[in-house]
C-alpha cells in the first residue's frame, strides 16, 4: 500500500477547523481592486467555511489535516 499524501495544492487554500469543517481565503482580492468597491473588499478580508458539500472531496484531499 503506498503512502498517503496531502494535495499540495489543497494543502496551501484550506485550513481544518477544530469542528471538522474547513476554511479558505476569498477570491477576487488579487487585482482589479480599482473598480470594486471600499465595502466589497473590506468583505473579502475575512475567510469563509467550505460548503459542507464540500467537506467529503477536502477530506480525501488533506487526510492529516
Amino acid at each position: 500500500m503506498p503512502k498517503l499524501k496531502s494535495h499540495s495544492g489543497a494543502a496551501k487554500r484550506f485550513k481544518r477547523t477544530a469542528s471538522g469543517g474547513f476554511k479558505h481565503g476569498q477570491s477576487y482580492r488579487r487585482h482589479i481592486l480599482t473598480k470594486k468597491t471600499t465595502k466589497r473588499k473590506r468583505q473579502l478580508r475575512h475567510p469563509t467555511m467550505v460548503h459542507e458539500s464540500d467537506v467529503p472531496m477536502l477530506n480525501r484531499l488533506l487526510p492529516f489535516a
